[in-house]
């Protein structure tokens, strides 16, 4: 009988993170989303949340401070796009 890897919450968490960030990059790639848009901050941001949550459970160093920098960046893109004009850019 074969046995299934049990995941936990968390883990599925972080892996639906690894996916929003593929998902985000092929839209770029693809020109779904421009880098300039708020989908496209909202998507890493989300992408990053979910993978810190990931990280809870099997804690690594480098990837939370990867993914904290992620969180920072997508912040600080969301706000100047809220604040500021197009044409003001």
């Amino acid at each position: 009988m074969t046995q299934f890897p049990f995941y936990s919450v968390f883990d599925l968490i972080g892996m639906c993170g690894f996916i929003i960030y593929v998902t985000n990059y092929a839209f770029l790639t693809f020109r779904v989303l421009t880098s300039d848009s708020l989908v496209y901050f909202w998507l890493n941001l989300s992408a990053a949340t979910c993978v810190l949550i990931g990280l809870s459970v099997n804690f690594n160093l480098a990837s939370a401070m990867i993914q904290l920098f992620w969180v920072a960046i997508s912040l600080m893109g969301i706000i100047v796009r809220i604040v500021q004009p197009n044409d003001a850019r």
